[in-house]
């Protein structure tokens, strides 16, 4: 690396530290501060801190909301990998023109605004009866990103020699088989990367929380912090404390993911 590509990666660093890092510590100093102290410009960084406002935030309602975005982001990822799996598998093996096809409208797909589907699944989960349930918000979350995953697998089943499957086949594997056995297993990084990265998305999605569930009771996390902010004003610390409480389980995701998202996402975007 030249000095000059050096102290762009550095500057860019610096960069990317102060836009990401700065929110962040607002967010953590705030949490610990009185309601008083929070503009208080003499009390940025020298202030009393308290735990007044994480005491108030952990209530039943906190821990079932917690629940809720559990069993929306495991469904969701489970979901749209049973649907992007074969997809995706599909895509990679087959030539021609069907494919280029396929993938323009996974494409626009993707590009289609989120806040354009809420009325059309709003008015058919109206008629299914599923509004105000968790299958209403499972069901749109993974039609929303079942083709981002598909997209992003379909380069982990080109890597998969076609020669592993010729063997297989001669072997006397039928279709099922060499896919359960030889390319999936080949594949699995991919997908576990995939699946992470779905269940993430999943866990911060609000928009289709705050409009298919009609009993706010009933909201997930990301759907629970938009709660705290009324007509009558903000609880700035409380606020906080509970957007850094709902940060903690998908921070122990990351982590746990973090080598796993990096070498698939890297792997991804080579092959």
């Amino acid at each position: 690396m030249t000095p000059k590509a050096g102290l762009v990666a550095v500057l860019g660093k610096i960069l990317l530290t102060a836009m990401y890092g700065i929110p962040i510590l607002w967010i953590v100093l705030t949490s610990f501060k009185a309601s008083g102290d929070v503009f208080d410009p003499s009390r940025t960084f020298l202030f009393r801190p308290v735990t007044t406002a994480y005491v108030e935030a952990m209530d039943a309602t906190l821990f079932q909301a917690l629940g809720q975005s559990v069993i929306i982001a495991s469904c969701t990822a489970i979901l749209v990998l049973l649907i992007a799996i074969p997809a995706a598998y599909g895509l990679a093996r087959t030539r021609g023109w069907l494919p280029t096809v396929g993938l323009g409208l996974l494409i626009v797909l993707q590009m289609m605004p989120q806040t354009a589907t809420v009325i059309p699944l709003f008015q058919t989960f109206s008629g299914w009866r599923l509004l105000d349930t968790t299958a209403s918000v499972i069901l749109a979350d993974t039609a929303l990103l079942t083709p981002f995953a598909t997209l992003l697998l379909r380069p982990f089943f080109r890597a998969v020699p076609p020669q592993l499957e010729e063997a297989a086949s001669i072997d006397g594997a039928g279709m099922l088989r060499t896919f359960a056995s030889v390319v999936l297993p080949v594949a699995r990084n991919g997908v576990a990367t995939v699946g992470t990265l779905t269940f993430l998305l999943a866990w911060g999605e609000f928009l289709y929380a705050v409009n298919f569930y009609l009993t706010p009771g009933k909201y997930p996390l990301s759907a629970l912090l938009a709660q705290q902010v009324s007509a009558f004003g903000i609880n700035w610390p409380g606020l906080m404390a509970l957007a850094v409480l709902t940060s903690i389980p998908i921070l122990i995701v990351f982590s746990a993911s973090y080598r796993l998202l990096r070498d698939g996402l890297t792997v991804g975007a080579v092959k």
